[in-house]
């Protein structure tokens, strides 16, 4: 069938629907609704966008979406949205409302568009169970995602046998959900209470209050109990992240953006010491990288790391670096790096960029240092390197994961290593790093290490001994890592391999730690892969 996919934004549910669909043989396209009402006619009517034109395709799914459809568009098409509720749930937060409501399981409902919001007929629904202590968007990208993957493809099924959906009975309608029911006061609330209300608002919208009289949204909510102060003081800060007092003890709060001022721009989510940064240069730091963690059973070393929202500034990248430097020192002949169910990573922190002194230097610095962990792992020859990817991958942490010995796949996690959307997409996929990368291993080999400290410099070289620019077909993306390695590796299965493990745990016999989200790409971006594309034992 020809299928369009209307959404928001092409996030990491849109991607994975898209992938999924076209392995199984339809023709897809991808209209952004943001564009607008005339971009979304045109793609389905042609050119000019006359309703009176037959459709373009057969079906219509909007995957996330957060307007409605064009009323002649779902007359002339069958349009089926991904409602984040069980049968009989409407309104436009629904995931809030479960997660405010302490619901234990919870549900995805694909429905037919109609004139009211959520009302149309069912397609098809898949319940899902709710982990206690998980993030809104951990929930968003894990358990909601899967059921999300099954009902679509159910009512794709149906759809395509020419059965018809079965109308709604009963339904509950509940509103956007309120800032006032996510307020934390400060001298009353417990720690845990705290956490749950800052997990409950990630990604998006974060809790609104109040810091130093000034209203940001604030993100993160990890718990400390050893740190103590008067309530709603700053106490320390620990690797970007502010730590504040609650009732009976303190809250990390790892993101904070301020507040939009009316006729202003918006802010910038970006890590909380940055953002107070006039309030807590005079607070202590507190020693340790919690988004890092390593640890050893036998001769195997699992490093594992997990930053908010999946980006890596510099210091993350660093830090990273310092790590891998550490694990390559054990004597163990396996590494398996990540290991956490939400993100593998998202690449380069575009927030730090944006807000820096000086954004050019800092992206140039971003590349590099990740950059620089990447060439570690291509360079750590003497064991086997795995990538247990429990989580989306995108850009360069994609890259990351394909310069590894194997790479272990959640079931439904999305690969995107596209640049597109910089200007960059004519290098292919992951094209900067792998060009880059590329050429220090050769120069590493010929004439000893060599690192361009400017973009200059690496312009310079640019075209000398470079891999000619191409796009990789899906399958192929971790080729070039794969050719970057010296021949005669001394460990075990040397050639790169994608398993695609079923459930949860992101290899076999992880341990499922609690200690912890496809990158957003639109415009036709194609995620290179996916674990159900990508059979078992399939060399990449």
């Amino acid at each position: 069938m020809r299928i369009l996919l209307i959404a928001t934004a092409f996030n990491s549910l849109a991607q994975r629907v898209y992938a999924e669909l076209g392995d199984e043989g339809h023709e897809l396209e991808v209209v952004i609704a943001a564009c607008g009402v005339g971009e979304v006619r045109e793609t389905v009517f042609g050119p000019g966008g006359a309703p009176d034109a037959a459709p373009r395709f057969d079906l219509c799914i909007a995957p996330m979406l957060t307007t409605a459809i064009p009323e002649d568009v779902w007359r002339a098409l069958p349009c089926l949205i991904v409602h984040p509720g069980p049968v009989g749930d409407r309104g436009p937060a629904s995931l809030d409302w479960a997660l405010h409501l302490g619901a234990e399981t919870w549900g995805v409902t694909v429905l037919q568009a109609v004139a009211a919001m959520d009302a149309g007929p069912v397609w098809a629904t898949a319940g899902f169970r709710i982990p206690p202590g998980v993030s809104k968007s951990e929930l968003y990208r894990g358990e909601l995602a899967d059921a999300a993957s099954t009902a679509v493809h159910e009512a794709v099924r149906r759809f395509a046998a020419g059965l018809r959906p079965r109308p709604q009975r009963d339904s509950v309608t509940r509103g956007g959900f309120p800032q006032r029911l996510r307020r934390i006061d400060w001298a009353a609330d417990s720690t845990e209470h705290v956490s749950a209300l800052l997990r409950a608002a990630d990604s998006s919208p974060g809790v609104l209050d109040r810091v130093h009289g000034r209203e940001y949204h604030l993100y993160g909510g990890e718990p400390e109990y050893a740190l103590r102060g008067r309530s709603g003081t700053l106490l320390a800060t620990r690797t970007g992240a502010v730590c504040r007092a609650t009732a009976d003890g303190a809250v990390w709060i790892s993101h904070a953006k301020p507040k939009r001022v009316p006729g202003g721009p918006a802010g910038v989510k970006l890590p909380a010491a940055l953002t107070l940064s006039g309030h807590v240069g005079h607070l202590p730091e507190c020693p340790g990288s919690p988004e890092i963690a390593y640890r050893e059973r036998g001769e195997v070393g699992m490093l594992s790391f997990g930053f908010p929202g999946g980006a890596l500034s510099t210091e993350h990248c660093r830090r990273l670096l310092k790590a891998l430097r550490h694990a390559s020192t054990r004597r163990t002949r396996v590494l398996v790096l990540g290991g956490r169910r939400d993100f593998f990573g998202n690449g380069i922190h575009l927030g730090v960029i944006e807000a820096a002194a000086d954004p050019a230097a800092e992206s140039w610095a971003n590349i590099n240092a990740i950059d620089d962990v990447v060439e570690a792992v291509l360079r750590m020859t003497d064991r086997m390197v795995v990538a247990a990817m429990g989580g989306n991958a995108a850009a360069g942490s994609a890259v990351l994961g394909f310069a590894a010995d194997e790479v272990w796949l959640r079931r439904g996690a999305v690969l995107n290593p596209h640049y597109r959307l910089m200007g960059l997409g004519r290098r292919g996929p992951g094209g900067l790093h792998r060009d880059r990368v590329g050429r220090r291993v050769r120069a590493g080999r010929e004439a000893g290490h060599h690192h361009a400290d400017s973009a200059e410099g690496e312009a310079a070289g640019r075209g000398r001994g470079s891999p000619s620019p191409r796009t990789l077909p899906a399958g192929r993306a971790g080729q070039d890592a794969r050719d970057l390695r010296r021949p005669g590796l001394g460990v075990p299965r040397a050639a790169r391999r994608v398993r695609a493990q079923g459930g949860a745990g992101p290899y076999p016999g992880a341990p499922q730690d609690r200690d912890a989200a496809g990158g957003v790409a639109h415009g036709g971006v194609k995620p290179v892969a996916r674990a159900a594309r990508l059979r078992q034992d399939r060399t990449v």
